[in-house]
């Protein structure tokens, strides 16, 4: 029987080719760093960093970048069991330019079909995702068959133990509308306590909303717990059954502000399982997505707690 985990996260992962020059376009690039990606996947090497039990549902392709996801997910302490391999698909790359504070073109090379949405129901450990502390599932989970369909399998099969967070991840280039997005994310909210996003991201979950307040109390009314509206050089937001709550953004020298978002997942995650109160998880994300904001890398930029604290207490010091 597999041991039960803090965190289990399924979807997107890949390998991201970032530019070691910043400032200009990819046609001019010179060298390339090779780093782990994939918004849950980066999720899952988060929570690890915290000391967290974590494991990550996703497939690659039967290609050296598919051995380089699992060395390196085991380098970084995160339980590599659920990976499964796709016949014939690529393990997709990812490129992308960076032109700081806030200009990060990205490029996906997920053709013919990423791995990761070929997961399929058949092939969840369902007693691993019941099991799971924390089950973290994204809206891209939901763009295609078959993981579509694993993607609400292990909703459906979850129930409400636990905690379980949708990532509001919309990525455009993935969907043929918003609305299409929309109608399969409202399938899926019933199933979460915990909904993520940016103002864009939780537009296209809930319909336009007005302010950040109004989309938490849409995801609210949709069924979750706790939403959490994230606003970039203005904060986040989160609502819950205790009220809302409203937190600056920690300074930072961004460098590249690609892995911000996973970053303040997984110490999102950190947080609900310590028990921590909603403003000081929100603050501790923040200053998590602030430490990655300011380096080249994602994954290998995932800070440890004594980290994290050490930022909270600079933003302190500044105020």
């Amino acid at each position: 029987m597999a041991a039960r985990h803090d965190v289990v996260t399924m979807g997107r992962v890949g390998v991201d080719i970032y530019p070691q020059q910043i400032g200009v376009g990819l046609e001019d690039v010179e060298s390339f760093g090779k780093f782990l990606g994939g918004s849950p996947t980066n999720v899952a090497v988060a929570a690890a960093r915290y000391g967290r039990s974590a494991a990550v549902i996703t497939k690659t392709g039967a290609d050296p970048f598919g051995r380089f996801v699992r060395n390196a997910l085991r380098g970084y302490g995160v339980d590599d069991a659920f990976v499964g391999t796709s016949e014939g698909l690529p393990t997709p790359v990812t490129f992308c330019e960076i032109f700081p504070p806030d200009d990060f073109p990205l490029y996906f090379y997920r053709l013919p079909k990423a791995p990761d949405l070929d997961i399929r129901a058949v092939e969840l450990d369902f007693d691993a995702i019941r099991d799971a502390s924390v089950f973290w599932v994204t809206v891209t989970g939901l763009c295609q068959e078959p993981s579509r369909s694993a993607t609400l399998a292990a909703l459906e099969a979850r129930g409400k133990r636990g905690i379980t967070v949708l990532d509001l991840d919309y990525r455009p280039m993935f969907w043929d509308s918003p609305q299409a997005a929309r109608d399969w994310v409202k399938l899926a909210l019933p199933h979460v306590t915990v909904a993520v996003g940016n103002r864009e991201e939780c537009e296209v979950a809930v319909g336009a909303t007005d302010t950040p307040a109004e989309a938490a109390r849409a995801l609210r009314a949709a069924g979750v717990s706790l939403a959490v509206v994230k606003q970039g050089p203005k904060g986040v937001l989160a609502l819950d059954d205790s009220g809302q709550v409203e937190v600056p953004p920690a300074p930072v020298n961004v460098v590249n502000g690609l892995g911000a978002g996973d970053a303040f997942g997984g110490a999102l995650v950190h947080g609900l399982l310590a028990g921590w109160e909603t403003e000081r998880i929100m603050r501790f994300a923040n200053a998590a997505g602030a430490i990655v904001a300011g380096e080249l890398a994602c994954s290998d930029a995932m800070p440890t707690e004594a980290e994290v604290e050490r930022k909270l207490q600079e933003a302190r010091d500044v105020e």
